[in-house]
């Protein structure tokens, strides 16, 4: 069965120039997650960083932009 959603990312605000995480619970621990932005799927970086524990999984964004939105 493929993993779902048990929680679902919640809006969040934050600041220009700051950090926001948002977070998902799946049903299934460890199952593949492709973290995207529209049509883009984002990737490890400088801006972003994604981590993953159980059923858990996290996206922080760094030096936020009004383009992060």
């Amino acid at each position: 069965l493929p993993a779902l959603f048990k929680q679902e990312l919640q809006n969040t605000e934050a600041q220009e120039g700051g950090t926001a995480a948002l977070r998902c619970e799946l049903t299934k621990p460890k199952a593949p997650v492709e973290w995207r932005k529209g049509d883009i799927t984002l990737y490890p970086g400088l801006k972003y960083e994604m981590k993953q524990q159980g059923c858990t999984a996290e996206l922080a964004i760094y030096d936020l932009e009004l383009s992060d939105s």
